[in-house]
């Protein structure tokens, strides 16, 4: 996979809980327009849990057919079954994608040996022209391929040279660089790392695959490009313009139940889905059971936007241009912010 930014793609859905086509090329469009490196269809951030099959077919189906030739294309085809996971990676592999992100198998808890043996060597040698990204996220999964398994998965098998890294862990991602090699790739599944992890001579990153590029693809681009070519201070100014939306991937909240005190944690792609809709970006809301933030939840998002809005007003200028919005008035009349949050 080439290095630079890759944006996990949410998916749009209308007043009904339908998937809204429309809105989907819109976006699909969008990312290209602002020069995106590439799109993942039907990852965590697109709510691919919640999917029925033909929806999955369908998305994967529009991003491989509208970005063709325009950015490269990846696959969400991961489960927590094997047949599941090859079946779908037969579908995106006839598709045509440029490569499928594979997610550690989630709630069945498999040793990171079985996850290598079970799954990634199953569906590596199966499609062995196919790119595999393995997607290592212990926090949602509550289970972990560990680099020493990624390492000889990678010798093993040519189309497996990049992982999404989505630990948290910098020790973690040493140690993939040092058992993996300098030829490997890793890539940035944490927003809020990636300029350290690329600037780490001990990790070097290459890119990311992000959240928030579904808001900023532009300057998240920029972002990354800066850093692979060695422009590290230009990249810092970027990376502080965009902090505001790093900080809203997860929002956690202290609320009042009639028990007592309760903490709250909105997560991706709630916070995201919910800006998308403050901004007037086809969105829609998340399938259950995420449903909404809280009220204070929604002010921490709102307050966020307004300060990217007064100090760095080109972040969402490509939006305003696009969708044809008024950012100003999305951002400061209260009117269009009903429905977007609940009270505890």
């Amino acid at each position: 996979m080439q290095p630079g930014c890759y944006t996990a793609l949410i998916t749009p859905f209308n007043t009904s809980g339908e998937l809204d086509q429309e809105g989907l090329e819109q976006l699909i469009n969008f990312q290209i327009e602002n020069g995106i490196t590439g799109i993942l269809a039907t990852g965590t951030t697109g709510e691919s849990p919640t999917f029925k099959w033909k929806e999955h077919d369908y998305v994967i189906a529009q991003v491989a057919k509208l970005a063709k030739n325009k950015c490269l294309r990846i696959a969400g085809t991961g489960s927590n079954n094997t047949a599941e996971a090859l079946e779908a990676a037969g579908h995106a592999a006839a598709e045509g994608v440029d490569a499928i992100l594979m997610v550690d198998p989630y709630y069945n808890g498999p040793s990171s040996l079985e996850i290598r043996k079970e799954y990634y060597e199953v569906v590596a040698g199966h499609y062995p022209d196919v790119n595999i990204i393995p997607y290592i996220i212990p926090g949602r999964t509550g289970a972990q391929m560990l680099p020493q398994d990624l390492a000889i998965l990678a010798k093993k098998f040519s189309n497996v040279s990049c992982v999404k890294e989505a630990t948290g862990s910098l020790e973690n991602m040493k140690l993939t660089r040092k058992c993996c090699g300098d030829e490997f790739k890793i890539f940035s599944g944490d927003d809020a790392l990636i300029y350290d992890i690329m600037t780490d001579p001990d990790i070097k990153a290459c890119g990311s695959i992000s959240v928030m590029a579904n808001i900023a693809p532009k300057f998240m681009t920029q972002m990354v490009s800066k850093l692979n070519n060695g422009d590290a201070d230009g990249a810092m100014k970027l990376q502080s313009a965009l902090k505001p939306l790093f900080d809203l991937v997860v929002v956690t909240t202290q609320e009042e139940s009639e028990f007592g005190p309760v903490q709250c944690r909105a997560r991706n792609p709630l916070p995201l889905k919910t800006l998308m809709q403050l901004l007037g970006m086809p969105g829609g809301s998340c399938r259950k059971p995420l449903g909404k933030m809280t009220k204070q939840g929604f002010h921490v998002l709102l307050n966020a936007a307004k300060i990217i809005q007064t100090n760095n007003p080109q972040i969402f200028e490509p939006i305003a241009s696009f969708f044809n919005v008024n950012i100003e008035e999305r951002l400061n009349d209260s009117s269009l912010h009903k429905g977007l949050w609940y009270n505890y």
